[in-house]
């Protein structure tokens, strides 16, 4: 039995985390033990992934919560560190960029114990972004690497990375095919927006945080905003009455098919989420995000996709940018769960037996 510690903490990481759970129950030869470090802990943006994913609930929580980065990251360490020594794993699995993953990724480098990055080669060349360097660093210390496209194949052979890499798509298509299937029958007849902005450059200065929602509150259509519990703390802190603002319908975080209803009824996306660009795309919705670069730069191919971040008086004209010819095969066909994982398998009984 190959025992491989999963470490998830962000909603992104439980949509990446779910597909691979999922198929790892059927394995035999397959052991994963989840450790959820708590980066996210309001219960509607993580136990109800849990709940609606159906995936093994975490064998470890660790509740670590919102800190500085260099703070939450060394808490993490910590308590994966401990945990890894226990548990004696033959790899540790980490997705993506966040701080969770860059925690996994360290411990597993001073351990020497191999691991294994999901959604590796990814750039948005912008050192300023957390993401970039937990990415960066992860990449360069993973064992074994697996991509969504081309262009993250490209991306490892120009840094000189020589870790195994595989490009297997996008293992959040998996997920989006079946919440498709969920939500098929789902209709509005009411015209609005989708936001979901949760970025510290676009939240954490009050005076950019108004800035946006000035330009929302005048948009053509109503706008559907989930906030994240640390901008509603901001606003409430700053004394900003949210009733100003009449065209935004200020919603509680959502569960994943709950944000799959909205984005599949609404007229056009604006986020600055790196998932919710792809996602928009899957949906084939126009999407404005407000960063000034992204790591998906396929959506920004034919218009699916647009950048606006200094002059944001420019959201109206670029949310109504007509998109031109979809790409369905750019981030493989939504079966990237069962190669990932019997990749995985092969690759740790090699090692065992060379």
């Amino acid at each position: 039995m190959l025992k491989i510690i999963a470490i998830i903490g962000a909603r992104p990481q439980f949509i990446k985390h779910a597909p691979i759970d999922l198929y790892a129950t059927s394995m035999s030869d397959i052991q994963l033990f989840t450790i959820h470090t708590g980066q996210h802990y309001d219960k509607n943006m993580s136990d109800v992934f849990f709940n609606q994913l159906k995936m093994s609930k975490p064998d470890i929580i660790l509740e670590i919560g919102s800190h500085n980065h260099g703070k939450q990251t060394g808490l993490m360490m910590i308590e994966i560190e401990r945990i890894t020594e226990t548990e004696c794993p033959d790899a540790i699995l980490v997705y993506g960029d966040t701080n969770s993953t860059l925690a996994g990724a360290l411990v597993a480098a001073k351990l020497h114990i191999p691991l294994i990055h999901i959604e590796a080669g990814l750039r948005s060349f912008n050192k300023d972004m957390p993401e970039e360097i937990n990415r960066i660093l992860t990449d360069q210390v993973s064992s074994l690497l697996f991509v969504p496209n081309k262009n993250a194949i490209e991306q490892l052979k120009k840094e000189g990375i020589i870790a195994p890499a595989y490009e297997t798509g996008d293992i959040m298509f998996d997920l989006f095919k079946r919440a498709l299937e969920v939500i098929k029958d789902q209709s509005s007849e009411e015209d609005y927006y989708l936001a979901t902005i949760h970025r510290p450059y676009n939240t954490d200065k009050i005076e950019r945080l108004k800035e946006i929602l000035h330009e929302m509150n005048h948009l053509k259509y109503k706008v559907k905003f989930p906030a994240h519990p640390r901008t509603m703390n901001l606003l409430k802190n700053q004394h900003v009455d949210i009733n100003e603002y009449q065209n935004i319908m200020f919603l509680a975080p959502q569960g994943y098919f709950e944000m799959m209803g909205l984005l599949k009824n609404c007229r056009g996306l604006i986020t600055d989420s790196g998932g919710m660009q792809k996602e928009a795309y899957w949906m084939k919705k126009k999407c404005v995000t407000l960063r000034s670069e992204t790591e998906w730069v396929e959506t920004l191919e034919n218009n699916w996709n647009t950048l606006v971040f200094d002059n944001l008086s420019t959201l109206k004209t670029a949310l109504e940018i007509e998109p031109g010819e979809y790409n369905p095969t750019v981030y493989g066909d939504g079966n990237a769960a069962g190669p990932i994982m019997e990749t995985i398998k092969d690759f740790l009984l090699n090692k065992k037996t060379a």
